[in-house]
């Protein structure tokens, strides 16, 4: 079974900086585009970063220059570095991966969310 587990959430203050982690896990036999999204309370899920395989990267325009998308393949891990947080960056923030499983389906996979919660 495949699983996404998320960490390094927490309190910060603004200008402050933190940085998440998701390791994916379980029969992985491949994987494409990994990134986060986040949801804000009474708002919608929206992207924040996306990095494929080869390592390209896409940001939300919120996040330019402030956040920054990585990934380390061979322990199936994408990070996300924020600096310079924002109360306005407070949400639960969600790993996702598009993997490949052992029966050759590729599927999005979610974590179960990690809290981010920016004071100003």
């Amino acid at each position: 079974q495949v699983q996404l587990m998320e960490s390094g959430g927490g309190f910060v203050q603004a200008g402050g900086s933190l940085k998440l982690s998701c390791t994916a896990s379980g029969n992985i036999f491949g994987m494409d585009v990994m990134g986060w999204y986040r949801q804000a309370p009474g708002e919608g899920r929206e992207l924040v970063a996306v990095i494929t395989s080869g390592g390209g990267a896409k940001y939300a325009d919120s996040v330019k220059g402030r956040f920054t998308i990585s990934r380390d393949n061979a322990k199936k891990t994408v990070f996300l570095q924020m600096d310079s947080l924002k109360s306005e960056d407070t949400a639960v923030y969600y790993c996702t991966a598009h993997l490949r499983d052992h029966m050759s389906r590729w599927s999005d996979y979610w974590g179960q969310g990690t809290q981010v919660t920016v004071s100003s």
